[in-house]
């Protein structure tokens, strides 16, 4: 597990296989083990990049607040150091948001974009209230208390039962340090509306949705899809808001289907 300073911070990543470069972008509250599942799959014929966000995993924690754009800085200047000039990105949930910030500031370095249960949208003055208190109330109570009253809301019901999927889930989030969580929710907050960028992608762009999504069901990501000129879409059926761990033969698949059907 390499680790490297990389804006000021030490940002911790694994850097897998050979071929072109597919980086996975995890969500909050995770880090870059939620893609344990498709790292021996994919590292075959692509040179996976998977880093721990800045507050995340191993990662250091900067500051107050942590803008997503400042996030995705960070995954260029990596890319940079590893001598990587064009990527395709895969970003889950905030992940998701931070790979269209990646495709607003550098578009060229953009091989494709594949965003997984995520939300273009920007905030409404009520959610950002929502997302200020709740890092309020993470550092306040922690995340072990945050995790158990939280983590049915990620996977679907079925998944609950699975410890496959909710062990390593629980270990994540609970893990997480409060200052990295509520760093992020506070940029969250103030985070861009990409609904307008949407149109302008002219790479190849897939979106995936577990069927059971609670924080951002099928609409959502039909709203995407519909945007984004040829993007295709694809729903996972009994997933949640995390179908990489709950049906990774599935979300493999449908991620390689598009890989191939686009040489990429």
């Amino acid at each position: 597990m390499p680790i490297k300073k990389i804006r000021g911070i030490h940002l911790a990543y694994d850097d897998l296989g050979q071929g072109q470069p597919l980086v996975f972008i995890h969500g909050h509250p995770f880090n870059r083990s939620m893609w344990d599942r498709q790292v021996d799959f994919f590292a075959t014929n692509h040179r996976l990049i998977l880093p721990d966000l800045r507050g995340y995993g191993e990662s250091d924690t900067s500051c107050l607040r942590v803008m997503l754009d400042e996030m995705a800085l960070d995954i260029i200047h990596l890319l940079d150091e590893g001598g990587i000039d064009k990527a395709i990105f895969v970003g889950l949930s905030m992940g998701g948001q931070i790979a269209l910030d990646i495709y607003r500031l550098f578009p060229r370095r953009c091989n494709a974009l594949v965003i997984v249960d995520s939300d273009a949208r920007g905030e409404t003055p009520e959610s950002a209230a929502r997302r200020l208190e709740l890092a309020e109330t993470i550092l306040a109570d922690g995340m072990i208390k945050h995790t158990d009253e939280t983590i049915h809301k990620y996977i679907a019901k079925a998944s609950l039962n699975n410890p496959a999927v909710y062990q390593p889930l629980y270990k994540m989030m609970s893990t997480t340090k409060p200052e990295g969580a509520a760093a992020a929710h506070r940029g969250r907050a103030d985070r861009r509306d990409h609904l307008h960028l949407l149109p302008s992608i002219t790479i190849p762009a897939l979106i995936i949705v577990g069927s059971e999504d609670f924080f951002t069901p099928l609409p959502i990501a039909r709203l995407m899809s519909d945007n984004i000129p040829g993007a295709q879409l694809v729903c996972i059926e009994g997933a949640g808001h995390l179908p990489n761990m709950e049906a990774p033969a599935a979300f493999n698949a449908a991620l390689d289907s598009f890989l191939r059907s686009h040489d990429l």
